[in-house]
């Protein structure tokens, strides 16, 4: 039941009326095909930033710029805030658990 079944192949015969394979010289001919020519490139208008584009550009550049910064600036703020904080809690701790030790 588990034992993979293996086809066997069966070989060609003969038949009768069988004809001889044609075999094709190799000629010297060569043939000279031209070569076809280049896709024209598509008439596409260049970019023109014109003044008022180039403000609104560079007024949005810096923007952008601006907020990213206050973004990052805030978190790490944060980070600071939370590192300090941790800080002066860990010194409360430990100063509490010296003062307890000290009195006994």
């Amino acid at each position: 039941m588990f034992q993979p079944k293996i086809p066997t192949n069966l070989q060609p015969t003969a038949t009768p009326n069988a004809t001889p394979a044609t075999v094709i010289e190799p000629t010297t001919i060569a043939r000279h095909y031209p070569l076809a020519p280049a896709a024209a490139q598509p008439n596409r208008p260049t970019v023109q930033l014109t003044p008022g584009a180039l403000v609104t550009l560079v007024a949005g550049g810096t923007t952008a710029v601006l907020v990213l910064g206050a973004v990052l600036v805030s978190l790490l703020l944060a980070v600071a805030i939370t590192a300090a904080s941790t800080a002066i809690t860990a010194l409360v701790i430990r100063s509490l658990m010296n003062a307890d030790t000290k009195r006994r």
